[in-house]
C-alpha cells in the first residue's frame, strides 16, 4: 500500500480556511435596519475572526458582527455600531464603521501582509525578561516600530527576581545604552512585587500595550496589576526553553485607576520586513546626526569608505552593539525572500 502523503502546512491551512468559510457561511446572520438600533459609539476590545466584542459607552460588551466594507479592525480601534433588538446565535450587534486611528501597532505577517495589532495606543511597554532569554534584538525591532509609529515606548526587564549577578551584568550593558539614548527602563518582577507601582503610575490616563516574546511574563504583569482578571499564564517550557503562548488574541482592559491596557499575544520574532532600510535608519534616533554625511549617497554604512556611522563608532559616539543590531535589521530586509511583497 502506497503510503499517505503528508499534507504541507500551507495545505492545512487552506482546508482549515474552507471549513471556517462554509461555518460563517451557515451562520451568516442578515440583520435589516428595521431590526437594528440607532448608531452607538464603541470601542473594540478584542476580535475574534469575523465577531469582534464592543464596549460600549456605559461599559457594557456586545459580541458583534463586521461589516464586510471593514477592511481592518483590531483591538483599541474606535467604532460606529448598532445593537440587534435580539440575540442572534450570541450575536447582538454589528459594527458598521471605523473612526480614523490617531496612532496604530503593525507587524508583517507571511499570509496577511502588513497586519494591524492594536490601534489609538499611547505608549507601549516593551517587556523582556531574564528567562527564557534577554533579547536585545527584539527590543531593537519594537524600538524601530515605536519611533515609526511615534509611539511612546517605555523598557521593562522582567523576572528580575531570577537575576543572577553575572547575567545581571551582561544585561546591564544592553539597558546602560538605552537609558543613555534616553529611554525609560523598568525593573519589574511579578513574584517580588517590584517595579509594579512605576508601570502602575504611568498607565493612568494612558491607552498601553504590553508587548514582548513568548514566556516574558506579560500575562502575569497584567494579573498582578489587576488581579481581579485571574488571566491563565504558563511557566517556560522545560524542554524547549522557550515561551508558551498564554494571550491567544489582543484584548483591552480598563485599569482601575484610569486608563486603558491592551495585553498582546506573545511572539517568537517581530519582523520588519515590510519596511525600506530609509525607515529602518529613523528608528535608531542616535544614528541621526551622521545620516546624510557619509561619503557617497549610496552608501550601505558596512566598508564603504568615507562612511560616517562606521566614523562615528570609530570615535565612540556610536556604540558598536547597536551599529551591529542596526546592520542585522538591515540584513534581514535583503534576506527575506518576501520583502519585496511588503514594499
Amino acid at each position: 500500500m502506497a503510503k499517505a502523503k503528508k499534507l504541507t502546512k500551507g495545505q492545512h491551512r487552506r482546508i482549515k480556511k474552507n471549513l471556517a468559510n462554509k461555518l460563517n457561511k451557515e451562520k451568516d446572520i442578515v440583520w435589516q435596519d428595521s431590526d437594528l438600533s440607532e448608531q452607538l459609539q464603541g470601542v473594540i476590545i478584542s476580535r475574534f475572526g469575523q465577531h469582534a466584542d464592543v464596549e460600549n459607552e456605559d461599559g457594557e460588551i456586545f459580541r458583534c458582527n463586521i461589516r464586510r466594507t471593514i477592511t481592518s479592525l483590531v483591538c483599541g480601534d474606535n467604532v460606529v455600531w448598532r445593537q440587534g433588538k435580539e440575540t442572534q446565535h450570541s450575536i447582538t450587534g454589528v459594527i458598521e464603521a471605523v473612526h480614523q486611528r490617531k496612532s496604530e501597532l503593525s507587524r508583517p505577517d507571511v499570509y496577511d501582509g502588513v497586519k494591524p495589532i492594536a490601534a489609538n495606543i499611547d505608549q507601549i511597554f516593551i517587556i523582556s525578561s531574564v528567562v527564557p532569554v534577554f533579547n536585545p534584538d527584539i527590543i531593537d525591532r519594537y524600538l524601530v516600530a515605536t519611533e515609526l509609529s511615534g509611539i511612546k515606548p517605555i523598557i521593562v526587564l522582567n523576572k528580575i527576581d531570577l537575576l543572577d549577578d553575572e547575567t545581571k551584568a551582561e544585561i546591564d550593558i544592553h539597558l546602560d545604552l538605552y537609558k543613555e539614548i534616553g529611554y525609560e527602563i523598568i525593573f519589574a518582577s511579578s513574584k517580588v512585587e517590584q517595579g509594579i507601582n512605576q508601570i502602575t503610575e504611568r498607565l493612568i490616563d494612558k491607552t498601553s500595550i504590553f508587548v514582548g516574546q513568548s514566556g516574558v511574563g506579560k500575562s502575569t504583569l497584567v494579573n498582578t496589576l489587576m488581579p481581579e482578571l485571574d488571566i491563565l499564564t504558563h511557566d517556560v517550557s522545560e524542554n524547549s526553553g522557550l515561551g508558551q503562548h498564554t494571550t491567544t488574541v489582543a484584548r483591552l482592559y480598563h485599569f482601575p485607576s484610569g486608563g486603558k491596557l491592551i495585553d498582546s499575544p506573545g511572539i517568537r520574532e517581530f519582523g520588519l520586513w515590510h519596511l525600506t532600510p530609509q525607515q529602518v535608519d529613523q528608528g535608531f534616533i542616535e544614528f541621526q546626526d551622521y545620516f546624510g554625511y557619509c561619503k557617497f549617497r549610496d552608501c550601505k554604512h558596512q566598508n564603504d569608505p568615507g562612511c560616517a556611522l562606521q566614523q562615528a563608532v570609530a570615535d565612540g559616539n556610536i556604540t558598536q552593539i547597536r551599529f551591529d543590531s542596526y546592520q542585522r535589521i538591515i540584513a534581514s530586509l535583503d534576506s527575506n525572500k518576501l520583502t519585496s511583497r511588503f514594499n
